[in-house]
């Protein structure tokens, strides 16, 4: 079995052909690729970084009292609310996102206050500030030609820049536009299986993003795929490695890095046949940034830095580790790993109708049960059944 990286003399810039049948799939790059606007999209980390560094540059935080924060509606707009900080006279805009923060550190429902007229929502907004429990709160606010309240979150609140996520990205992809082995993904023909890493980034193929509230950037190495194996038609089965990683600097959400090995990437950018998917979190507590800086960036750089070896050692073991010879092996085998009698006969049938052959090895039940678990309609489900099969896979090696 061949255990390299194809030879870079290999000329792939028409693509080469992959099975999506195996492994699992992940949407989480579609999910943000459906929602984002044009002008939430950039078409190179240099761009991306100046966009949110700029942002970072304009912007001020500070720690205030929440009861000494006044309320008032603007005289020359009566649907806007503006908020006076303390040490401030003149009254500042909330964004969506920070006027449903401070409504929420009140306790008022933000989705009824924007149905009112701003005079009543701010005599209902300034009412809880004045009568909450007074405490320190800590607010982040941006100038662009007017300023903005961008956040407001706890006095311990762990900051990590949006850019600051982005820069260290840049340190192993680049631009992430081929300077690098790093890059914006290509697309996959669906009509003859062939996987083209070579496509022009725009606006509808990027796959980095940034909003006022966020930033997710989603990068691959598929000029340089792996071959872990044959497929039944005795063609090499071919991965690539692949990290996306998201972040926000006002509270919207953790700051997150997924690896992963996968096989192709849609025209939607959903992620097909993936092995191997690794997840590091962190949220925004008082030392996320130490953490960010001593666990996050350094596993990134690891990932982007590691050999391949391992992972194709662990598929050639789950592949030569034979598991089941008869009917009655292969039963028992799903049954005692928690598959009920309906589950482990589909995952039987799966492999026999893909592979031409009833299960036997490690790796033949993994895909299996992950083929069987992208039926699942119940994600809960398909999450506990894909949990299985990393967990068959991880004892094979």
């Amino acid at each position: 079995m061949n255990t390299e990286i194809i030879d870079a003399g290999r000329d792939i810039s028409g693509g080469y052909k992959v099975d999506v049948s195996r492994g699992t799939n992940v949407d989480r790059v579609s999910s943000e690729w459906f929602s984002r606007p044009d002008d939430e999209r950039y078409l190179s980390l240099d761009d991306l970084f100046a966009s949110v560094k700029g942002r970072a540059e304009r912007s001020r935080t500070r720690t205030v009292e929440s009861a000494a924060i006044r309320v008032e509606a603007h005289r020359d707009n009566p649907e806007r609310l503006g908020l006076v900080l303390p040490g401030g006279d003149e009254p500042i805009a909330p964004t969506h996102w920070s006027f449903g923060q401070l409504s929420s550190l009140v306790g008022a429902p933000a989705a009824y206050l924007r149905q009112l007229p701003a005079p009543l929502a701010g005599i209902n907004l300034q009412y809880g500030l004045t009568n909450h429990w007074a405490e320190q709160i800590k607010t982040m606010e941006v100038t662009d030609g007017r300023t903005e309240l961008r956040a407001v979150t706890g006095p311990d609140y762990g900051r990590i820049y949006d850019h600051e996520l982005v820069s260290a990205v840049q340190r192993i992809a680049g631009n992430g536009t081929g300077d690098t082995r790093w890059k914006v993904p290509g697309v996959l023909d669906w009509s003859t299986g062939i996987y083209n890493p070579r496509v022009d980034v725009t606006k509808e193929t990027t796959t980095l993003y940034a909003s006022d509230r966020d930033v997710f950037l989603f990068l691959v190495d598929d000029l340089n795929p792996i071959e872990a194996g044959l497929l039944p038609d005795g063609s090499p089965d071919l991965y690539f490695r692949g990290f996306y990683c998201w972040n926000s600097e006002v509270g919207a959400k953790t700051l997150g890095i997924a690896s992963f090995y996968l096989r192709a990437v849609c025209q939607n950018r959903n992620l097909w046949g993936v092995e191997d998917f690794q997840e590091i979190t962190i949220r925004h507590s008082k030392y996320a940034a130490s953490r960010f800086a001593h666990e996050a960036a350094p596993a990134l750089s690891r990932f982007a830095e590691s050999s391949p070896a391992p992972f194709i050692d662990g598929i050639r073991a789950a592949r030569e580790k034979i598991v089941a010879r008869s009917d009655d092996d292969r039963q028992d085998f799903l049954r005692k790993r928690g598959f009920s009698k309906a589950e482990t006969g589909r995952i039987v049938e799966t492999v026999l109708a893909e592979e031409g052959r009833p299960p036997e090895s490690v790796f033949d039940f993994v895909q299996g049960i992950t083929a069987v678990a992208r039926s699942k309609p119940q994600q809960d489900a398909r999450l506990v059944m894909e949990g299985k099969a990393k967990g068959l896979l991880e004892s094979a090696m």
